[in-house]
């Protein structure tokens, strides 16, 4: 869902198409950090402060998708509430094993 989101709005070229694709990007950079921080490196907090960020960027991904067409940003929706599990799991975990996640 979040490849057909990003590819009808890469397919207009309106004005403000190449910003929310740069954002869109971006996000999916993040994303894959939160992943290094969380699994491969053990860094609990850092990872919760990446997923607060992603989170952030998420949010505006789907406000700038929206201006541009309606269905790209629900396609985000999913997305969002998922990283949004994701965050509390990983509050949750950080909070729980400070030895391990510090």
């Amino acid at each position: 869902m979040m490849a057909i989101a990003a590819w009808r709005i890469g397919r207009s070229a309106a004005p403000g198409t190449y910003p929310a694709l740069l954002l869109y990007l971006a996000q999916l950079a993040v994303n894959a950090l939160w992943s290094w921080l969380f699994f491969a490196w053990h860094m609990g907090a850092a990872a919760f402060v990446c997923i607060v960020v992603l989170w952030l960027m998420i949010s505006a991904t789907i406000v700038l998708f929206g201006r541009r067409e309606r269905l790209a940003a629900v396609l985000l929706w999913p997305y969002l509430a998922w990283v949004s599990f994701a965050g509390g799991l990983c509050f949750c975990i950080w909070r729980r094993n400070p030895v391990l996640l510090g």
